[in-house]
């Protein structure tokens, strides 16, 4: 008998759905596409500068339970119009998460929490929370991870991230290049934004690499390059980068690059030491930045869920809190209503300065 050397690690290997029948059995309508492409072009001026509005990414660390997803979105969709003129909510929908060891990956890798992992269920999940977000009339956002599954939802966000661990990953940048949607990038777990400031270059460059095509096949895929890309401070494992110094060396650097000095600010993660109770802290820095004329702060990310806190997965979905997160630590609904109305309020006060500042001086005010 010859000498296995292939497939020695392989204990199965179970067909998935090509893209292109996922996306003909979960359709996105005219009306939902519209809503997604409007809503990535107002991000795209935030980002630009082009609206003063501030933009928010806001929501569950991860999705676990579709139900308590979309009691989420439909809470943020109301909330919205009380704060669309100073903000742009944009929801966390997050299927995949990296984990440093092991630990649960994300709804799309097991999406009955029980170690199963059937892959395919979980891609079906997944495009039907974000097609439910799109009727609702909530932007979505989300951490691209694996390079193969974004085929099957990518077109559903209306804002993507590339996270600390992979934000040095040759192939993520290129994958970002191809990305219809803003990406934003991260500076990498040791603090350095250099990383992240050269990722938003590369993705910004025209790539061919291999990928598979919507039937399924492997194919070479051109790209023309995402030219919005930004950088997003999340903080580090040596200490915070919200504050108003650190996002002033960020600003720098980035315009030392050739790049424009705005950026997104994560609350979470290394900005809040790992505290969830934290990030209303932070966001009330960010706002009092913004608030004394500040724009180089442009988005802020907030990890928010229906209940505060976290817990643990022991049997499956069996015993879980409805509405509270699986994986990292979040805030509650009435804490994150209150952060968002702190963070409205700081963008309307920056905004009647500007005004006032615009105003021509009365015959009596003349020097």
């Amino acid at each position: 008998m010859p000498t296995a050397i292939s497939d020695i690690h392989i204990a199965h290997a179970d067909p998935l759905p090509e893209p292109r029948l996922l996306r003909a059995e979960l359709p996105v309508s005219d009306a939902e596409a519209a809503f997604i492409a409007a809503s990535r072009s107002a991000t795209r001026h935030i980002l630009g500068g082009l609206d003063d509005r501030l933009l928010v990414i806001v929501g569950p660390c991860s999705i676990h339970e579709p139900a308590s997803a979309l009691e989420y979105a439909a809470r943020l969709r109301q909330l919205a119009p009380h704060l669309g003129d100073a903000l742009l909510l944009v929801m966390r929908v997050y299927f995949e998460k990296p984990r440093t060891r092991m630990g649960w990956k994300g709804l799309i890798y097991d999406p009955e929490l029980d170690g199963v992992g059937d892959i395919g269920a979980g891609l079906r999940q997944a495009r039907r929370i974000l097609l439910e977000c799109a009727r609702l009339g909530v932007p979505a956002a989300s951490e691209i991870l694996d390079l193969v599954t974004p085929q099957y939802y990518a077109e559903l966000l209306s804002w993507g991230a590339i996270g600390a661990r992979t934000v040095e990953s040759p192939l993520h940048r290129q994958m970002a290049s191809a990305l219809s949607a803003p990406v934003g990038f991260k500076n990498a777990t040791h603090g350095s934004v250099n990383a992240a400031i050269d990722a938003i270059h590369v993705a910004a460059q025209p790539h061919r690499f291999p990928s598979i095509s919507l039937e399924g096949r492997a194919i070479a895929v051109t790209t023309t390059g995402n030219p919005d890309g930004h950088l997003v401070l999340r903080g580090a494992s040596d200490g915070p980068n919200f504050d108003a110094a650190s996002v002033g060396r960020a600003a720098a650097a980035l315009e030392k690059s050739g790049l424009p000095a705005r950026l997104v600010v994560d609350c979470s993660h290394g900005n809040s030491s790992k505290d969830y109770a934290k990030q209303p802290a932070v966001a009330a820095d960010l706002a009092r930045q913004i608030a004394s004329g500040s724009t180089q702060v442009c988005g802020v990310m907030i990890e928010s869920h229906l209940v505060e806190g976290r817990q643990d997965i022991v049997d499956g979905r069996q015993g879980l809190r409805y509405g509270q997160s699986v994986t990292d630590a979040c805030i509650g609904w009435d804490a994150t209503v209150a952060t968002l109305q702190t963070l409205a309020a700081a963008v309307r006060q920056r905004r009647a300065a500007s005004v006032q500042a615009a105003r021509p001086l009365s015959p009596q005010q003349t020097p």
